[in-house]
């Protein structure tokens, strides 16, 4: 599982989340959204979890959070390395291609309701779909995964950060292949996303007190 992540830095990255809420609490959402996801899924046995950073000068910094996170580095490889150049997609490409040989998935930072079960159906699925996408509501997706088409892997074409970034990524991919859809969750871009995941919060707390 490859945790693809920008390194949290105040003013850097969020944006648009930046724009709405602050560079100092989209820096604080950041750091919360990626210790909560790696306390949630990182010591899992079923998969191998790795983080690809960006910028790739972070790398050094990043692999501290990870060795308190998952662990000591593995004998076989590196449990962070840096995404590279290239857009998005290039940058997911490279990832992926580089995973060692099996099924690979790759999920984003920013999903807060991101647990173990998501990543294992995932994995599930992959044993008879060539790729698997986690859709989130806003027309993207939070998780990307692959079997044994990786290293043939290319996202030119897609329009990121926008209602078509799913579909594009599909017809990406090419004909003939077989694609399986997991849940439907959503990822935290902006003001809109954060307000709507704190009142889902908010009604979960009033109805456990319930």
């Amino acid at each position: 599982m490859i945790v693809f992540v920008r390194a949290p830095a105040l003013g850097q990255g969020k944006r648009r989340l930046a724009a709405a809420i602050g560079d100092i609490a989209a820096w604080r959402f950041q750091r919360a959204a990626l210790n909560t996801l790696l306390a949630r899924l990182a010591r899992d046995k079923r998969w191998t979890t790795v983080l690809a950073v960006t910028p790739d000068r972070a790398e050094r910094r990043m692999a501290d959070c990870a060795e308190r996170r998952i662990g000591a580095p593995r004998a076989a490889g590196r449990r962070v390395f840096g995404q590279g150049s290239g857009d998005l997609g290039a940058r997911m490409a490279r990832a992926l291609r580089a995973a060692p040989p099996g099924p690979a998935v790759l999920v984003g930072a920013d999903i807060p309701d991101l647990c173990a079960d998501h990543v294992w159906r995932a994995f599930r699925a992959l044993g008879h779909a060539d790729a698997v996408f986690g859709p989130a509501r806003d027309g993207g997706y939070w998780l990307i995964g692959l079997g044994r088409a990786r290293r043939h892997l290319g996202l030119g074409f897609v329009r990121w950060s926008s209602p078509h970034a799913l579909a594009d990524s599909r017809a990406a991919l090419g004909s003939g292949r077989r694609i399986a859809l997991i849940d439907v969750l959503s990822d935290i871009d902006d003001g809109v996303d954060h307000a709507l995941w704190r009142a889902r919060g908010a009604r979960g707390r009033t109805a456990g007190g319930a």
